[in-house]
């Protein structure tokens, strides 16, 4: 759908993002900050890790907003026995013995990854193509994914036991990583007195898979001032331990920082964040308001941190 001008398609992005939040909100109560970290990265084309908790309603909040878009959506459910051709589709063979690809779960626009860490490396980097390329490749055929596309997985932290944690360069395919919190008191007597009653709430789709584009394209087209990719820029290589502008806490705790993605994700965000906010162009608050989601899972600690029990999060927070 294509707008007047850049103006008209930044107030038609705050106008859907209004309605995508009061349709969310009827099914799920609080999580207004996941919800907007969710709806920024769906805007700047990226990819979520959501990662709390059992019964914090992670799978509901993902469905949820899935069924707000007018996108197709497809649930994988990561167990220890699951296999690459599950995600991805195989070649069988047809009654006239030719092989024939069938499409898997992941040709879709939304995919729940649900507990991704609770399945084997091997099944894991099924969806590295599919995040970075936007494409499979199965028996040396190229087979593109549709757009938009995102992956949004779960991830339980404290069931340890028969997980995988995710490689590093998975992670990094990650925009955002996403900690959800015990809900607050008031929040939760809502959740107790929606949930126990025969009352159903239904999710209107609000915004279709060409707006989403038209709106991604829009982000990407806001213009920033040097200081604040500057500032950006620096924040990335603060975490980079032993090199020029590193920070002191980067070189006495960590042991790997953020690599180039991290910068390039700080922007993006960020310039989404301003046109949520009602801005036209991102200053240095809006790249500080999206740091900790996109950084906490990019570096890491060594063992006198580990030691210590200084956090990732109060690193960061540290840093800037």
């Amino acid at each position: 759908m294509p707008y007047s001008s850049d103006v008209a398609a930044a107030e038609a992005l705050t106008t859907s993002y209004k309605k995508l939040k009061s349709e969310i909100s009827k099914v799920v109560i609080g999580q207004d900050d996941t919800v907007r970290l969710l709806l920024t990265a769906i805007f700047c084309q990226g990819h979520c890790l959501l990662v709390g908790v059992p019964g914090l309603a992670k799978t509901l909040l993902i469905q949820t907003i899935a069924g707000a878009l007018d996108l197709e959506f497809n649930r994988i459910q990561f167990t220890p026995d699951l296999m690459p051709s599950d995600i991805l589709g195989s070649e069988t063979l047809d009654q006239e013995r030719n092989f024939k690809f069938i499409k898997g779960p992941v040709f879709a626009n939304i995919i729940l990854a649900d507990e991704i860490n609770r399945t084997p490396p091997k099944t894991q980097s099924a969806l590295l193509e599919a995040m970075q390329e936007y494409a499979v490749t199965i028996a040396g055929q190229k087979y593109n994914l549709g757009r938009p596309f995102f992956v949004l997985a779960t991830q339980n932290p404290i069931e340890q036991e028969g997980t995988y944690p995710l490689p590093e360069a998975q992670l990094d395919r990650f925009m955002f990583n996403i900690y959800l919190d015990y809900p607050s008191y008031q929040s939760e007597l809502d959740i107790v007195k929606s949930t126990t009653s025969d009352q159903r709430y239904e999710v209107q789709q609000v915004i279709t898979g060409e707006e989403i584009r038209e709106f991604q394209h829009l982000v990407r087209r806001v213009p920033v001032v040097d200081n604040v990719v500057e500032y950006a820029v620096k924040l990335v290589h603060k975490t980079r331990p032993n090199t020029e502008l590193a920070a002191s806490d980067a070189n006495q705790y960590l042991e790997w920082g953020a690599g180039p993605r991290a910068s390039q994700a700080l922007i993006l965000a960020a310039k989404c964040n301003a046109l949520l906010t009602g801005k036209y162009s991102p200053d240095i608050e809006d790249v500080r308001a999206v740091a900790l989601p996109i950084l906490r899972h990019r570096v890491v600690r060594n063992f006198k941190a580990e030691a210590e029990g200084i956090s990732v999060e109060q690193l960061i927070k540290r840093m800037l």
